[in-house]
């Protein structure tokens, strides 16, 4: 009778295996055909050639010749980087701080922050560069990441995943002497390490495909980030469409690699998993 149940059972699964099946090859698909284009000439990619060529090499060396690539790589590493560090360490202590401690105006000033999402980016670009050009912070790391260090978004999901921190901990902490900066980096941080990846990746994603506000503040070409240079590739007469997709390969590997590398605490964090 069991087994007369099993076999019911996955023939009812059937179905949903086949649906399954048909859109993990539509959601893979436009990965294969990037990697397979950057391998054709630019008359395959335009013919729509899905199979790999072997022009691999020779657009990449007609990418390096023509654009600066590493130095592209090299800013947009810098400049993501430093961005995600130094927004998990002000959204997570700005998050910590709206949730641990009592004030009668944290929840006004929370609802404040949160009508910002409302504003778009767009709307801020031009006092924005006004001030950065005030400051003399045009082509500079700093003027990249100031405006990305703390989001809304950010500090709200840093207090969301707070309010499962134990207040009891906090407490037995504070009559063993920690400060208040001790508690948070020493039993704060350790248990929200899931919390902490999924920030990671969203904040790192967002600024290595950053392209309108690089495109505003860094007006040299020693500044150069990847989504520039690929916008770049597609502002000529003629397009190489294999050249394109061999850039747009590069741009894509380092955010795929770190969400491969984080995707286990990227799900623990977005579900709100505490260990």
């Amino acid at each position: 009778m069991t087994k007369k149940n099993n076999s019911m059972i996955q023939r009812r699964l059937i179905p949903t295996y086949i649906f399954l099946t048909i859109v993990s090859i539509f959601s893979v698909f436009p990965l294969y055909w990037m990697i397979a284009a950057a391998t054709n000439t630019s008359t395959d990619v335009s013919r729509g050639r899905i199979l790999p060529g072997t022009h691999f090499m020779e657009n990449f060396k007609n990418l390096t010749s023509q654009q600066p690539l590493w130095r592209a790589l090299g800013n947009s590493f810098l400049y993501a980087f430093a961005t995600t560090v130094v927004c998990l360490l002000i959204c997570s202590v700005a998050g910590y701080g709206f949730e641990i401690y009592n004030d009668k105006w944290k929840d006004k000033l929370f609802s404040i922050l949160l009508l910002a999402m409302m504003v778009p980016q767009v709307a801020t670009m031009v006092p924005l560069f006004q001030l950065f050009s005030s400051a003399k912070l045009l082509n500079t790391t700093l003027g990249f990441i100031l405006p990305m260090i703390s989001t809304p978004f950010m500090i709200m999901m840093f207090r969301q995943h707070a309010r499962a921190f134990p207040i009891d901990i906090i407490e037995a902490a504070r009559i063993d002497g920690l400060s208040e900066i001790q508690i948070f980096f020493r039993m704060f941080m350790p248990t929200m390490k899931s919390t902490y990846a999924a920030a990671a990746v969203i904040t790192f994603m967002n600024a290595w495909n950053s392209y309108l506000w690089p495109k505003v503040i860094m007006t040299d070409n020693k500044s150069l980030t990847m989504p520039m240079l690929i916008a770049n590739l597609i502002t000529g007469y003629v397009v190489d469409y294999g050249m394109l997709m061999c850039g747009v390969l590069f741009c894509s590997i380092p955010t795929m690699v770190i969400f491969f590398i984080l995707q286990k605490q990227f799900a623990e964090g977005i579900t709100g998993a505490v260990k």
